[in-house]
């Protein structure tokens, strides 16, 4: 029982200092800390960026597809013309603040986009993760939420962890763009899939 508690503090404090190492850096990660930053974070493990999900995407397609067709409705294909660079810059907007980045710090793992802040609960800390494999996960893991989709020249990666009081096991999987800089980050080894 002591053990569990020390488990899930542990779990909490690793979430409060990802969200602050997070702070000290902008969404592009790459142009590295924030100037404003008061103290230096510590260097982000592992990045990269994850175009916006199906649904965005979707409800931005429709959106814009009733706006012009409001338009042309009202005014005809003039009107179409007239109005379709609002309607599709304002769409590729949405769809740009949508875009995720993946982002492994010294202390967890979570998937942001600029418009929001990162929710604690969706949180994984690097306390808690148990393995990492490439492919699928094997057949005696939990089942596994897929997070994130497929891009050219990515790979799926499994991630094993336990929960906050370390009575359950979970599992995610990732398609990311270097199998074993992430299980790096994570601070495991990348276990490949047996074959069947």
């Amino acid at each position: 029982m002591a053990r569990e508690r020390g488990r899930s503090a542990r779990a909490d404090e690793a979430r409060t200092l990802h969200q602050q190492q997070l702070r000290g850096y902008g969404f592009l990660a790459g142009r590295g800390p924030r100037r404003s930053a008061t103290v230096t974070p510590g260097p982000l493990r592992y990045w990269q960026y994850d175009p916006p999900r199906p649904v965005p995407v979707a409800v931005v397609l429709g959106i814009v597809a009733v706006w012009l067709g409001v338009f042309g409705w009202a005014g005809g294909w003039t009107a179409v013309v007239d109005e379709a660079p609002l309607a599709l810059g304002a769409g590729l907007l949405v769809l740009v603040l949508n875009i995720g980045r993946l982002t492994v710090s010294e202390h967890g793992l979570s998937a942001d986009v600029p418009a929001a802040r990162t929710n604690p609960a969706a949180i994984v800390p690097l306390v808690l993760v148990q393995e990492v494999r490439a492919g699928d996960p094997p057949p005696d893991w939990p089942r596994a939420a897929r997070r994130g989709g497929w891009l050219p020249g990515r790979s799926r990666v499994a991630v094993r962890y336990r929960s906050d009081d370390g009575t359950a096991g979970q599992a995610f999987t990732r398609w990311v763009r270097d199998p074993a800089a992430f299980a790096e980050a994570l601070g495991h080894p990348l276990a490949t899939a047996a074959r069947r």
